[in-house]
């Protein structure tokens, strides 16, 4: 708190706008000057206690159990809310906005086909160097779904060679082979026994059977279960014996120009299917349908499916951050430093008018509350105050303590006052009857004969 002991008031410093004080005094000016050092000091030596005070409040054992207690409640009451209530349908829909164009501008970079290929070639080279097989890259369950796709195909596909191999093409080509070879064994032959062999019965022959019974036979084994049966066993073998061979020997019967071919094409397979409208969609359908699904529920649920000691570790993280904050001596400075100067604004700050200080109609305001308040008081206790009055018996009461020189005097210092003004009265309005009969009895006398 050093800090704070350079902080002395002086009446020198504290000083208002020049303007202003025209108007009215501050409220250091108002006080006689003999008072003003007093006063300073004072106040200073509060500021002083008060700064040492909210250091150690803050630093509290009682700070630190309030802040935890008010963190758990609001904390508490926050994860109470469904995310719905939390965030509106505006927020919503901009969140989605903003997830979309960052999407596009990701994939619009122009430095963005150059990362992909530099990561689709690294996995790449990644899978040369390693000893891992087909079969520990997938899933079981992947390689039963392979087999399974290729003995669906194994039917079509028997039934596609049968065809091939009853057709006319085939069959012709199948007799031309069969006499050539009949050529070429006939002219081999010795003259007799040409004799006894005829070619024509070999040709005949040749081509009953490649017309007739090959295609018959063909049909009854390549049609059968018999033989779907072991092309499936046959290629699931095979697909086996695939899935156990080395990656890096089967990616070494690649030659070096193919390779590179190959991560080009991939590469550039996956930067067309990252920008893709489709995806874009997808994307946009699956973050509004995984919105939709998250607003019924509350923010507790949400934050304990990712973690379930999440609400917890916030709590803590927070009251650790806030007891770390306010420990520090610079949050305690900057406290009284705010404090200070408000203290020294108010006391250079022109008094004024109480006006002044007062929003506009609070003045009038408190003048209708106070007038209502002093009627509805006059009106429920002056009736039981008049009651309780006795008028009379105080008139009473201090007409016989007075004294009665003292009263005498007065009676006759008002009596002679107010005779005389009778006295004249009366003499006037005596003239004027005397004056009125005068005339009265003039206009009426009638002298006697």
């Amino acid at each position: 708190m050093n800090w704070f002991r350079s902080r002395r008031f002086s009446t020198r410093s504290l000083k208002p706008d020049s303007s202003i004080a025209k108007s009215s005094p501050s409220l250091i000016e108002a006080l006689p000057r003999e008072a003003r050092a007093p006063v300073l000091d004072t106040i200073s030596a509060l500021q002083y206690r008060l700064a040492e005070h909210i250091a150690s409040v803050l630093k509290s054992d009682q700070t630190a159990q309030a802040i935890e207690t008010f963190v758990d409640r609001q904390i508490d009451k926050l994860l109470e809310r469904r995310l719905g209530e939390t965030i509106n349908e505006d927020t919503f829909a901009i969140l989605q906005t903003f997830v979309a164009e960052r999407y596009q501008s990701f994939v619009s970079a122009e430095q963005f086909e150059s990362k992909v290929y530099s990561f689709v070639s690294d996995r790449i080279d990644d899978l040369t160097r390693t000893d891992a097989t087909l079969a520990e890259m997938f899933s079981p369950e992947t390689i039963a779904l392979i087999k399974e796709r290729i003995d669906q195909q194994v039917p079509p596909i028997v039934h596609h060679l049968a065809d091939i191999a009853a057709s006319k093409n085939t069959r012709q080509r199948i007799g031309a082979l069969i006499k050539h070879e009949v050529d070429d064994y006939y002219d081999r032959l010795s003259f007799i026994k040409k004799i006894f062999i005829s070619r024509e019965r070999i040709y005949y022959e040749v081509d009953d059977l490649v017309n007739n019974h090959l295609p018959r036979r063909v049909e009854e084994y390549l049609r059968g279960d018999a033989f779907a049966h072991e092309a499936t066993l046959f290629l699931n073998a095979t697909i086996d014996s695939f899935m156990q061979r080395p990656l890096k020997d089967l990616i070494g019967q690649i030659s070096s120009d193919n390779f590179e071919n190959i991560k080009h094409q991939a590469a550039s397979r996956f930067v067309a299917m990252l920008r893709s409208p489709e995806l874009a969609g997808s994307i946009n359908v699956y973050m509004v349908d995984a919105l939709e699904r998250l607003q019924p529920r509350t923010l507790r649920e949400l934050i304990e499916t990712l973690n379930p000691d999440s609400a917890a570790r916030v709590k803590a993280f927070l009251i650790r951050s806030l007891l770390t904050v306010l420990a520090r001596d610079d949050i305690a400075r900057t406290i009284n430093e705010i404090l200070s100067s408000q203290i020294e604004r108010f006391l250079v700050t022109p008094i004024g008018r109480l006006a002044d200080h007062m929003p506009a109609g609070a003045i009038d305001k408190a003048s209708a509350a106070l007038t209502e308040k002093i009627v509805a008081a006059a009106r429920e206790r002056l009736p039981a105050a008049i009651a309780e009055f006795d008028v009379g018996g105080l008139v009473r009461q201090k007409v016989s303590d007075y004294p009665i020189e003292k009263l005498e005097a007065l009676v006759l210092s008002v009596a002679q006052h107010h005779l005389k003004t009778i006295e004249l009265f009366g003499a006037v309005i005596g003239f004027w009857i005397g004056v009125g009969q005068a005339i009265y009895f003039w206009f009426t006398y009638v002298p006697k004969r």
